[in-house]
């Protein structure tokens, strides 16, 4: 048997061979594209009086996040693949996952609150601004990054207990939970405990509710007689329910599936985690007319 110890350092090998260069100049355009694009609406909404509403508030916070989800990230990878380096510290390991892990739960929660908001806006349009008031808009933003940075601390210092008897290479391209948990061999009942309440409660629940906001909401636009407000009300969910969609998509299908290969791996992160970020804004842009408006 090995000696079980505590990993100082880690040795990330991402799936690239000898396509280095193409794949450095790949995850550059992706990051500046992703960062050029969120910060572009982070201005508009912030600038333009008319998208001072709570749709639009939730939407800048979602391009927040999206910035950090690549920030991240790619500037590692950056430097691993232009240095050669692929030595990562424990330390700096860890303050990876804790990061990606914040924002990937403000993610997860946010796009609750925006699934909710249209719920509000469609099936009890007389109390919206009631609900959905400043004051309260303002509480739920701090409630999802209070939330989102105090589960991620947990979650880390449970995953600091863990200690390995296997190898020390993480066949990422970042430090994430499942390619982590490969390298152990024993994990404390802290770790099981809090990833199923975070499963349960931040994924699961959120997800669920979701769902549940979307069927009452397509149940009341296909009451609507005129087809005009239904188109309408419609245009305004079409992009949430197509990030959302995404989202949980690549999601479910990177950690709920069992690993079959490093590359299948490699690809569904690479689009979890960076490419669907940089289309989200995207997404916003052209399905919503007020955002484009406000970009003319």
């Amino acid at each position: 048997m090995k000696n079980e110890t505590f990993i100082k350092y880690f040795h990330m090998l991402p799936v690239f061979g000898e396509t280095r260069p193409l794949m450095s100049t790949f995850f550059f355009l992706i990051y500046v594209v992703g960062v050029l694009i969120n910060s572009s609406i982070i201005t508009v909404i912030c600038l333009e009086d008319q998208l001072h509403k709570p749709m639009y508030l939730f939407i800048c916070n979602l391009s927040i996040v999206d910035i950090f989800y690549t920030s991240v990230t790619v500037p590692k990878l950056l430097h691993m693949l232009l240095s050669g380096n692929h030595i990562v510290s424990s330390a700096q390991c860890y303050t990876q996952l804790y990061f990606f892990f914040t924002v990937a739960t403000a993610e997860e929660i946010l796009l609750f609150v925006m699934a909710y908001d249209r719920y509000v806006a469609i099936c009890d349009p007389l109390h919206y601004h009631q609900i959905l008031c400043q004051r309260n808009c303002i509480l739920i933003t701090i409630g999802i990054w209070a939330v989102s940075f105090i589960n991620s601390l947990m979650f880390v210092t449970s995953a600091l207990h863990m200690s390995s008897c296997h190898s020390n290479i993480i066949h990422q391209f970042y430090c994430d939970v499942k390619s982590l948990t490969k390298t152990t061999c024993t994990s404390s009942l802290m770790f099981f405990v809090l990833a199923g309440v975070e499963i349960f409660v931040l994924a699961f629940i959120p997800m669920l509710c979701t769902v549940i906001s979307y069927v009452n909401i397509f149940s009341v636009l296909l009451k609507m007689k005129s087809k005009e407000s239904r188109k309408k009300a419609f245009s305004t969910c079409s992009s949430h329910v197509i990030v959302v969609s995404i989202y949980y998509g690549s999601c479910l299908i990177g950690y709920l599936t069992p690993s079959y290969s490093d590359m299948l791996d490699f690809s569904i992160n690479v689009v979890f985690a960076t490419i669907t970020p940089m289309i989200n804004p995207i997404i916003y842009s052209l399905q919503n007319s007020n955002v484009k408006t406000a970009f003319l």
